[in-house]
């Protein structure tokens, strides 16, 4: 069962009142419409809980004899520190053996986003990637490699703001040294 659509109005009450706690006057020229404007962006940005990666995949799983590595890398992603609520953001790098499937290539980008779009953490948002394309495809190993710039660690914290945080997950034969260092080689 889908989650439900957020409350729109509720989300902007709860946003009007935490201006208000902030020190802010919600009535003020420049604010008066934010509280929407945040609920509404807040409601696309967590899209992600309201989708699985079979509803994006919309049948888009074709019989192959193809036996090599398929990468689709650069995915420019978008996701939110589920710590702070503040985005990271990068580059993720996809690749998989096929074994008898292969996907939509535009459906690899979009199994990205529809775990993306939920508060996270960048470890298991690459985890969850991997499992995810593991199982639809059936692949021999799958690789995913994660390199995103953290807000949370630039604008508060340890304020460092050429921190970049690297992540990969590898299933199957892609823990092997060669295909491994393989994939390595074609997504830097």
């Amino acid at each position: 069962m889908q989650p439900k659509e957020p409350n729109q109005v509720r989300i902007a009450a709860l946003v009007r009142d935490l201006l208000i706690e902030l020190g802010e006057d919600p009535d003020r020229e420049g604010l008066l419409k934010t509280p929407e404007r945040v609920a509404r962006s807040l409601t696309y940005l967590t899209h992600g809980y309201r989708t699985t990666p079979q509803e994006v995949l919309n049948g888009a799983v074709f019989e192959s004899t193809a036996n090599n590595m398929v990468i689709v890398r650069d995915i420019e992603i978008y996701s939110m520190c589920e710590h702070h609520m503040l985005p990271f953001y990068g580059r993720c790098h996809v690749g998989y053996i096929a074994n008898g499937h292969v996907i939509g290539l535009s459906k690899i980008a979009r199994i990205v986003d529809c775990f993306a779009r939920r508060l996270q953490i960048q470890e298991r948002l690459t985890e969850e990637i991997a499992a995810a394309i593991q199982e639809i495809t059936g692949a021999e190993g799958v690789g995913v490699v994660m390199s995103c710039a953290h807000l949370c660690m630039m604008m508060r914290g340890v304020e460092k703001q050429n921190a970049v945080t690297v992540t990969s997950s590898l299933l199957g034969s892609f823990r092997d040294t060669a295909v491994r260092a393989e994939f390595m080689s074609l997504v830097r």
